[in-house]
């Protein structure tokens, strides 16, 4: 047997390694376990490269969960600035890009080395490659039983991930210790993932591949497992269909059979603000173009692809009756499109679902059920948007579990 431990840690990515730092300079006895050779994989590739560590807006309301309530704990206690003050401490650069999220100027490996040289401030021991063959309670603690002998711990926390990106060695493993113990699943599905599409449904748009501009994107329903949803976010006509940020953002929340509705017209300002009617009924615009009027508010590819459709082009406003400017009116701002379905694990950047948070204790994260047994991270049912929400919550939970072990 080896010595016992405070806190046994399985997983050595973003939160993982988060508590495990904050919990060692707490004066915690922490073991890290994990099965990869090289640990903070999906960190290191995030971003771009730059890794996209928080967002400055980040708060509830950026988090998908069928307890929406269960964030707002740990989210106030560890919030935004308090990691960005961690990151500045270690003068590592950023800079803010798209609605508050901040990337590093250099590399993401500046993350990983911070990370690391937090365990070592709180002398967090680290073992990988590890392969954890069982995990069990006996007498008030806990057996973690691997490749390399068993551990005795007063904790455990699980904080494995998600199922994006298999190649990089993500599990359900903390999925399969949480129903191991009785503790309720929510199914994992891909988020932030790209949606595929049949080829029928852009045939007028075939030709605008590589045009990206800002749209309204809104999709799911009230019914659905998230609700619904509305963005204004970067959409990126692909061969394929639709892509970038929109898309993902809005693929959290489709659900199968259902279409997406972008309105091509919502992210646009004229003065401040944009009234679709003002710009249909302007009386200056009745002896232009159609493809003009619209050239003035969208791509000039986009307004011709627009007006070709409704069989307007080269036709002035003035001759183009009410009935018709209703129907281009309905076709930019409320363009429908069903998707096919998403593009899978290998694609999607997060996990929906996943531990039942009504099983937790949102200030804590410990299994209620099980004291001395955590969840934290990606594996928890709580889902970020797009934009560096994913992280602040690997960072607010890993807090919160560290405060409590």
């Amino acid at each position: 047997m080896n010595k016992k431990w405070d806190a046994i840690i399985i997983g050595g990515g973003a939160a993982g390694l988060f508590c495990a730092g904050v919990a060692g300079q707490l004066g915690k006895k922490v073991l890290v376990l994990d099965h990869a050779d090289i640990l903070g994989e999906k960190i290191r590739i995030s971003g771009g490269g730059r890794c996209n560590f928080t967002n400055l807006h980040s708060g509830p309301a950026n988090f998908l969960s069928l307890n929406p309530h269960f964030v707002k704990s740990a989210l106030a206690r560890y919030p935004a600035k308090e990691f960005i003050q961690l990151v500045q401490s270690y003068r590592i650069g950023y800079h803010e890009k798209h609605q508050g999220q901040l990337f590093c100027d250099d590399s993401s490996k500046q993350i990983m080395d911070m990370l690391f040289i937090e365990c070592a401030k709180g002398n967090v021991t680290i073992k990988n490659p590890v392969i954890i063959e069982s995990i069990a309670q006996d007498s008030g603690q806990w057996l973690v039983k691997t490749n390399a002998g068993i551990e005795r711990s007063s904790s455990v926390v699980m904080a494995t991930g998600g199922l994006p990106v298999p190649a990089i060695g993500a599990t359900a493993f903390s999925l399969d210790i949480a129903k191991q113990f009785g503790l309720k699943v929510i199914e994992p599905r891909p988020g932030l993932v790209p949606l595929s599409f049949t080829s029928e449904e852009f045939d007028a748009l075939n030709e605008l591949a590589g045009l990206s501009l800002p749209v309204r994107i809104s999709s799911g329903s009230k019914g659905a497992r998230y609700g619904a949803c509305r963005f204004n976010e970067d959409l990126l006509l692909t061969h394929k269909g639709l892509s970038g940020p929109a898309v993902l953002q809005a693929s959290s929340y489709w659900v199968e059979g259902e279409a997406i509705h972008i309105d091509w017209l919502g992210a646009v300002e004229i003065n401040g603000r944009f009234n679709c009617d003002e710009l249909f009924n302007d009386e200056e615009n009745r002896l232009k173009l159609t493809e003009t009027i619209l050239a003035s508010v969208m791509p000039q590819r986009l307004a011709k692809a627009f007006a070709e459709q409704q069989k307007l082009l080269g036709r002035k406003w003035a001759e183009v009756s009410k009935k018709d400017r209703q129907a281009l009116k309905e076709l930019i701002t409320n363009w429908s499109v069903k998707p096919a379905g998403t593009l899978g694990w290998k694609k999607a950047e997060v996990m929906l679902g996943g531990v039942d948070t009504k099983a937790l204790d949102g200030q804590t994260m410990m299994a209620r059920q099980y004291p001395g047994l955590y969840f934290i991270g990606e594996c928890v049912d709580v889902t970020g948007h797009l934009g560096g929400h994913n992280f602040q919550w690997a960072w607010a939970s890993g807090f919160a579990c560290a405060q409590a072990l």
